[in-house]
Formats: C-alpha cells, sequence, structure tokens
C-alpha cells in the first residue's frame, strides 16, 4: 500500500477507541503502521485527506438525534459532514459505520429516527439486488450475519443513495453515496470476542440491560462475522488500486 488508510475516531472513550482502531486493522487486513489513527473528538478533520488512500469512521456512543448537543459534538459532526461531502463528490473514498450513517444521513436529506434502533448482538443482513451488484458489497452473501447495537437509524434510503443491505427491524443497514462513500449502520470491523469486549466499556450506556451482561455477551459469541470482515477486506483493495 502506497498511501496509508486512515482511520477517524468518534469515541470519546479512549479504551474503546484504541480497541476499535486495532479491530479495523485487522479486519482491513493492514499493518500498524498502514492505518493512520486520528481521534476526531479531540482534533479536528485532517486538512490533507490526499494522502491517504480512503478513510474508515468508527462507531460512537453520540447519537445525531441526541437533543442536547455539546460544542465537541457539533463540531465532530460537522467535520463528519466534510468528509462526507468529500468522499461523495469523489475527492476521498470512505466507508462510514453506525453513528457515522446518521451523519451521511442527515446530510443527504433523509430523515434519522428512534424508531430502528436494534439491539445488541448478531443481525441477519439481506443484500439488495443493487448490494449484490456492488463493487464492495458484491463479494458477500446475500444473507449474512453482522454485530449491530444502536438507538437510532435511518428511516428510508436517503435522496441521492442507493440502498445495499437492509432487515426487517432496521431498513436501512447499507448504501452507497456519491462516487466513492459507503455507509453501514451494522458494525463491520469487531469479532466477537472484540464487541463483548467493547460491551464493558459501555454497559452502562443503555443499550442493553446491564444485569443481563453475562446473557448478552453469551449471544453475541455466537455471532459469525466473516462477511463483514470480508467487505473490509474489499474496501482496502479499492484503496490500494483506486
Amino acid at each position: 500500500m502506497t498511501a496509508p488508510l486512515l482511520y477517524v475516531c468518534a469515541r470519546p472513550q479512549r479504551v474503546a477507541a484504541v480497541a476499535e482502531w486495532a479491530s479495523f486493522r485487522d479486519g482491513l487486513g493492514v499493518r500498524d503502521d498502514e492505518l493512520v489513527h486520528h481521534d476526531l473528538v479531540r482534533e479536528p478533520l485532517p486538512a490533507d485527506l490526499d494522502r491517504f488512500a480512503a478513510v474508515v469512521v468508527g462507531g460512537s456512543p453520540f447519537n445525531v438525534t441526541d437533543p442536547d448537543k455539546t460544542d465537541e459534538q457539533r463540531r465532530l459532526e460537522r467535520d463528519l459532514e466534510r468528509l462526507a461531502a468529500a468522499a461523495i463528490e469523489g475527492r476521498t473514498s470512505a466507508l462510514f459505520t453506525c453513528f457515522g450513517i446518521g451523519v451521511v444521513t442527515r446530510l443527504l436529506g433523509g430523515e434519522v429516527t428512534l424508531d430502528h434502533a436494534e439491539g445488541t448482538g448478531p443481525a441477519d443482513i439481506s443484500l439488495t439486488d443493487a448490494g449484490r451488484e456492488d463493487e464492495l458489497f458484491g463479494i458477500l452473501h446475500p444473507r449474512f450475519e453482522a454485530l449491530t447495537a444502536h438507538k437510532e437509524g435511518t428511516a428510508s434510503v436517503p435522496p441521492g443513495a442507493t440502498l445495499l443491505a437492509e432487515n426487517a427491524d432496521c431498513p436501512v443497514q447499507a448504501y452507497r453515496a456519491g462516487r466513492a462513500l459507503w455507509a453501514t449502520q451494522f458494525h463491520p470491523e469487531p469479532t466477537a470476542e472484540a464487541f463483548v469486549e467493547r460491551m464493558t466499556v459501555y454497559r452502562d450506556a443503555g443499550y442493553f440491560d446491564a444485569d443481563a451482561f453475562d446473557e448478552v455477551s453469551a449471544h453475541v459469541r455466537t455471532a459469525s462475522v466473516e462477511q463483514p470482515t470480508l467487505l473490509l477486506r474489499s474496501f482496502a483493495a479499492r484503496a490500494v488500486t483506486a
């Protein structure tokens, strides 16, 4: 890889941030020096995006629908919108995940709602016809399992985007927008064990019943997440050849 990838972190919790970076590194199949860690919570978006082969955006306990936002969160969301606009215009390639899909949806004029929250654990995802033809998603099985944990979701595919994946609980699991932006509601990067470790950080954040931690963890450990990893490998391979 001639240029590194950029991991943009939107998690205030440093332990979860470092672990998420490691999960993306392993999922993308790159070395430590091939995935630069940028803490967007504490530092603005880099101005020199063109020095990176592509960008991956991690998750966050923030929500687009949060009624009371700090100045820090508002600035972070504006920076993510700038990044999304650059990818839509083809000035970079980006994969937004979790919280990030909400930011992109709002930018495109779509609706982010609390009506499509999903529990913590494995979810069945189905590709659309467009997903089967997509250059990233097309290598995946038509139905696959991925890990979810979110309090909000996209109500319907936003204007100008192409729906790639869906399920019954959350109708918009992934879409493509513009020339080089992909967004997923599900988490493509963690192994089941890494997801359980992340759960310990957010045990009291309202994603699941804290008293049921052992039960939820056991369910998470049944997940088969090889397909989401293939998605990340596909994204990394595209970055090399783009």
